[in-house]
């Protein structure tokens, strides 16, 4: 079997207008903006209006990667939505967003991999390209975590906003230029470190549940960063040693904007200069799956992409799960 290589036609992203700045966060928890700033690198984010809901979000990132793919909704063969904040718990977000989109021909799942949904997502977007199985998938994460955070804990309220990002994936005419390689792994062990406990089978929805607070987000720093700075520099040196390449070739890092710390630890350790990487974090916060695709979108309307550029993708979120992919634009 002849194996298609896969490349990205066409990137789009949304966020909401409302902002939520640090020092509208100081009139509501004790905290500041120097503090945030200072751990996190953020501040402001966004939230979404009361009558959006995630699919939404969704619809408006993937009308404009569609646009700029030159692609109509209704030819697409795939949709795949990385979520872990969908509408509801049945049916998937992703076939809310057929329907509104009008994508009758696509099928269409949901990937649970939280902050590397989108990653996941791309990867499994691209086996089935490289196959023949499908022509023409939209990829999009997409996230409405300010109702699933307690905006009692400071620790956790002030890192993640609502924001979508999207990609057209699609046989690339050109076999020098496309997605080269992706690379996932997961470790179950360290589920334990970022989680939302209730409202699962585990714990079901009760009174006691929520009075616990358990129905939303839960996450031991600490750890969190221990292990992300240690998988990820690792999974960027994995994909590259697969190409006998070294982090030098590199001429970009999209990565999924966790942590501005975070973020300069790895690329650091990885030799690689910091203004490589491109960052928005400041300005939207983390928002999970819908962070790799917005930031390449970003980028990439910036004119910072530049035909047969390396660019080198990473994503880590709850799970443990995380990746990265190596890619010439």
């Amino acid at each position: 079997m002849t194996l298609t290589q896969s490349h990205i036609m066409g990137t789009g992203s949304y966020a909401p207008s409302r902002i939520l700045s640090n020092f509208d966060l100081e009139k509501i928890i004790d905290t500041s903006d120097a503090w945030i700033v200072e751990r996190t690198g953020i501040r402001e984010r966004r939230i979404a209006a009361d009558d959006e809901a995630t699919s939404d979000m969704a619809v408006e990132a993937a009308k404009k990667a569609l646009e700029m793919a030159g692609v109509d909704a209704a030819d697409l063969d795939m949709i795949i939505v990385g979520t872990i904040s969908p509408d509801m718990q049945m049916p998937s977000c992703a076939v809310l967003v057929q329907a509104k989109l009008g994508a009758k021909r696509a099928f269409a799942f949901d990937v649970s991999a939280a902050c590397a949904g989108s990653l996941y997502g791309l990867a499994i977007a691209d086996k089935f390209i490289r196959t023949g199985a499908a022509q023409r998938v939209l990829v999009i994460g997409a996230e409405l975590l300010s109702r699933i955070v307690d905006w009692t804990d400071r620790n956790t309220c002030v890192l993640f906003g609502d924001a979508a990002g999207a990609f057209v994936v699609g046989p690339s005419p050109d076999p020098n230029r496309g997605l080269i390689s992706t690379h996932l792994h997961s470790d179950g062990t360290a589920a334990g470190m970022l989680s939302i406990p209730g409202g699962g089978s585990r714990h079901p929805q009760s009174e006691d549940v929520l009075n616990r607070k358990m129905h939303k987000v839960a996450m031991n720093g600490r750890d969190v960063y221990k292990f992300v700075v240690r998988v990820l520099p690792e999974a960027i040196l994995e994909a590259l040693a697969a190409q006998q390449l070294k982090p030098g070739a590199i001429d970009h890092i999209v990565s999924h904007q966790a942590n501005v710390r975070i973020i300069e630890s790895v690329v650091d350790r990885l030799g690689v200069p910091r203004e490589k990487c491109w960052l928005n974090i400041d300005r939207y916060g983390n928002t999970s799956s819908a962070s790799l695709p917005l930031s390449l979108d970003e980028a990439n309307r910036a004119g910072r992409l530049k035909p047969g550029d390396l660019i080198a993708m990473m994503a880590i979120g709850a799970g443990m799960a995380w990746g990265s992919a190596l890619m010439r634009w």
